[in-house]
């Protein structure tokens, strides 16, 4: 069965590489470690995303938040100091990667650690509109090639 994608229209260019960053993400999903994503706005009009990841039991040290390529990911691995014996576990520390997809423009501004509460700030600005006007070349004869395009891209 062949899949019909949103992002295949044929006034949608360019966003091939977007589509299989959402495919990715979406198979690597799972729901460890929970987590909150709340939309804040300053005077100004810049956008401040907070994501919040309940990390019980990690350290500092314990985790690590890089963002490559739109991608934020955050990644967590307990060191175990030794044999622990456990007469009950229910706090999970299993180790965890999780991915969250930015828009261009969107970048981390800081993250701190707070009673078991990783919280990542993400910042998108405030994008000027820009409005430019595209000037009509006039040819007197079409030979298939693209005026003032470089060598062999036309």
């Amino acid at each position: 069965m062949t899949r019909v994608s949103l992002l295949s229209a044929p006034f949608m260019l360019g966003f091939e590489s977007f589509e299989q960053r959402i495919d990715r993400m979406a198979k690597a999903s799972d729901g460890y470690p929970p987590y909150n994503i709340e939309r804040l706005a300053d005077a100004e009009g810049v956008e401040i995303y907070q994501i919040a990841i309940a990390v019980a039991g990690f350290s500092q040290s314990d985790l690590e938040i890089t963002s490559e390529d739109n991608q934020l990911q955050v990644c967590g691995c307990i060191k175990q100091a030794g044999e622990r014996e456990f007469l009950h576990r229910g706090i999970a520390t299993r180790q965890f990667k999780r991915s969250f997809l930015l828009a261009d423009g969107m970048h981390v501004v800081g993250a701190h650690l707070r009673d078991g509460m990783l919280m990542i700030d993400v910042e998108r600005p405030k994008a000027a509109k820009v409005k430019r006007t595209i000037e009509i070349n006039v040819h007197s004869k079409s030979n298939g090639s693209i005026p003032n395009a470089p060598a062999g891209k036309n």
